[in-house]
């Protein structure tokens, strides 16, 4: 589940004050960060957020505090729908208006767009656009980056991570929907078509978007995501890409950390435990495809011949 800092308004609060070290009031225990006016979290339940988590208190501050409820909109919507953002803007929310709507708000990315009925839907009390508008927005507005993690999360979230007969259909459902939107606006649709032809739901983690972005930027085009390797025990074991063919095949895995600190993923499980599974599952790989295997992390993704640099260690170069 994903951590949302709880909101406080000056009426739980009393009278806050500001002081060199932050916002205080005797009612809160610590510091307080200043949401919005009239509106504050706990400093260390805001540090310990995520910022998909700091996007969504600031989207039920914005709705709490205004006299019309707003419409968050493009990455801001894709935080309240449970999908994971990259590099989103660290301080504002985007929200759409009508053509006609005047009106400022604090710490808002304002968007003009005539947004029909059911391309707005309530989540936990805000007016938030519908999953498919919210892609088709990011997908002609955002860089390519963030709109493929944003994309790449949407088809895993209607599709299904996994391959299955049914997949396809759902995806490519939510493809032609997202373009048809995109489609009525007046700008962005080469970009959305760019962004949904490259999207793909098999990626788990906004990492595994990147990478495979960066391994399209060096020249590696027979990509393959979720290979799946039969485990000893009878299971499946899914390794993230499979690049490459013949003697030039090799495997390769975006390693981000998370898996070793997020409580959903260790499931009651050590760190330690986790990474001795993770090395006999390595081992496993190894004897049975007889292939390099690579693992990267974010630093190695912050660029191509930073990857370059990577993959270069473990003898593998690029494409010419």
């Amino acid at each position: 589940m994903r951590f949302i800092p709880t909101l406080l308004t000056t009426d739980d609060l009393g009278t806050v004050r500001r002081r060199a070290s932050g916002y205080h009031s005797a009612a809160a225990a610590g510091a307080l960060v200043r949401v919005r006016p009239g509106v504050f979290a706990d400093e260390g339940e805001w540090s310990r957020a995520r910022p998909e988590g700091r996007v969504i208190a600031r989207a039920r501050a914005l709705t709490l505090t205004s006299a019309e409820t707003p419409v968050i909109s493009h990455e801001s919507a894709a935080a309240m729908h449970g999908l994971p953002l990259f590099r989103p803007h660290p301080t504002h929310l985007h929200i759409s208006l009508g053509e006609g709507r005047p009106g400022r708000a604090l710490a808002t990315i304002r968007h003009r767009a005539r947004l029909r009925d059911d391309e707005v839907i309530e989540i936990d009390g805000s007016r938030v656009t519908s999953l498919a508008r919210t892609v088709a927005d990011v997908a002609r507005t955002a860089d390519f980056e963030q709109a493929v993690v944003i994309a790449d999360a949407a088809l895993r979230h209607v599709g299904g991570a996994r391959p299955g007969p049914e997949h396809p259909a759902r995806a490519e459902e939510f493809r032609r929907e997202v373009l048809t939107i995109a489609s009525r606006s007046a700008h962005g649709f080469s970009r959305a078509r760019r962004v949904m032809r490259f999207a793909d739901g098999r990626a788990h983690l906004p990492g595994e978007s990147i990478s495979r972005i960066r391994l399209i930027e060096l020249g590696f085009r027979r990509i393959v995501l979720q290979e799946r390797v039969s485990a000893p025990d009878g299971r499946d074991y899914w390794v993230d890409f499979a690049v490459g063919g013949g003697e030039e095949a090799w495997l390769g895995e975006f390693d981000g950390g998370i898996k070793y600190t997020d409580p959903d993923i260790l499931r009651g499980r050590a760190p330690r435990q986790v990474i001795d599974e993770e090395k006999q599952r390595e081992d496993w790989i190894r004897g049975i495809r007889q292939c390099a295997f690579v693992r990267w992390g974010w630093s190695d993704i912050a660029s191509p011949d930073a990857l370059a640099a990577r993959l270069r260690a473990f003898g593998i170069r690029p494409p010419a």
